[in-house]
């Protein structure tokens, strides 16, 4: 199967990709910190264990913990995160701060996710938690437009798949969705924790006729896709890059290909693709987990070509040491792609938002389409 409008360019320069308008579907706010906000909030609250109380070093230790290989290590970093958001203010303030970097990288729409029941340690409720960081985003929507870089944020709270409090999230979920919520989601180590151990929840929010997605195919690999979206309903896959289990590829056929003609899709990928089930794909994120062993091998631009709904996302901007815009540089200085590929995920991850309809279509037209216009020329 041919692409025939995916091109490859010479590399996009970093000045004109801060330019382009941005959809991120896939951003944890405990994984996007400023290393001073960590400082700062853990002078706040008296948190003695970071590992650096220098801005650059705190920075640096963050990324190269991450770079570990494994979801289970990568996942320790957060305990430091965690621990400094536990406050209504040190929530509002990482709240804030998150829409601000983001509308300066130059992302129009994102979904946010975190785990209320993470930030209970000092006293909060549920509903306090998801009240301070809504009232965060909306301080920071209006700073953003009052920089003329509008940006509308949404979030989803999240549940934590070893824990028992899945349902209860996914009614927290419902309770604020004409709040900011639009949607939940399970997270946190995949092994030995699938997704059909919350059917409970999932079957909560499809009575409510609300939406969801499912951390899967990240480290577990076929099998928690297959649960995902057979089991659970899954409007959308967190990360999902272990469906290129299912594919098999021609003889010879390499990640940086431009076609991909005679490959054979399994039952699992077939459905994933006819369906139009959104992934969530996280490149620099799947290098540091041990998802995949590069981005050179990340089946990223073969989902793309095999006309998959690929999306480009941050994870954890912290650590990652990421933004969106770093995120599509390395995707097309690798597989070479143009600004009309960019705009095709960027369009694909719009399509694909638990926003209403007419709202993701007014931001495809009225913003996505025309700021690449302007790149395109």
């Amino acid at each position: 199967m041919t692409v025939e409008n995916m091109t490859v360019q010479s590399p996009l320069e970093s000045s004109s990709l801060l330019l382009a308008p941005k959809v991120v579907l896939h951003d944890h706010l405990d994984g996007g910190l400023r290393p001073q906000t960590v400082i700062d909030l853990a002078a706040d609250v008296g948190y003695a264990n970071l590992p650096s109380t220098d801005v650059d070093e705190l920075g640096r230790w963050f990324a190269e913990a991450a770079n570990s290989g494994s979801l289970e290590t990568y996942l320790e970093t957060f305990a430091h995160t965690v621990a400094v958001m536990q406050t209504v203010s040190a929530l509002r303030r990482v709240a804030r701060e998150c829409v601000e970097d983001l509308a300066a990288d130059g992302v129009v729409y994102a979904e946010i996710r975190y785990a209320p029941e993470l930030h209970l340690e000092r006293g909060l409720t549920l509903d306090e938690v998801v009240e301070a960081v809504l009232a965060g985003f909306a301080d920071g929507e209006a700073d953003a437009a009052h920089r003329g870089r509008p940006i509308v944020v949404r979030a989803l709270v999240t549940a934590m798949r070893h824990a028992a409090r899945s349902r209860e999230i996914a009614e927290l979920a419902v309770r604020y969705r004409r709040q900011g919520v639009v949607g939940f989601d399970i997270a946190g180590a995949e092994a030995g924790y699938p997704p059909s151990r919350h059917l409970d929840a999932f079957d909560y929010m499809r009575a409510n006729n609300a939406r969801f997605t499912i951390h899967a195919g990240e480290a577990f690999g076929l099998p928690s896709i297959h649960e995902a979206i057979s089991f659970c309903g899954a409007d959308r896959l967190g990360h999902g890059v272990r469906v290129i289990d299912d594919i098999t590829l021609p003889p010879g056929a390499r990640p940086d290909d431009l076609s991909f003609d005679g490959a054979v899709l399994g039952d699992v990928a077939n459905y994933v693709r006819d369906k139009r089930i959104p992934l969530e794909l996280c490149p620099s994120s799947n290098v540091q987990t041990g998802a995949v062993a590069d981005l050179a091998s990340h089946p990223f631009n073969i989902l793309a070509r095999l006309r998959f709904r690929v999306t480009v996302n941050t994870d954890n901007r912290l650590m990652s040491d990421t933004t969106m815009s770093t995120e599509m540089q390395r995707l097309a200085t690798q597989f070479g792609y143009g600004w009309t590929d960019l705009q095709r995920f960027t369009v694909n991850a719009m399509k694909s938002a638990f926003l209403p309809f007419d709202e993701r279509l007014t931001i495809i037209d009225d913003v996505i389409k025309p700021g690449y216009a302007v790149l395109l020329g």
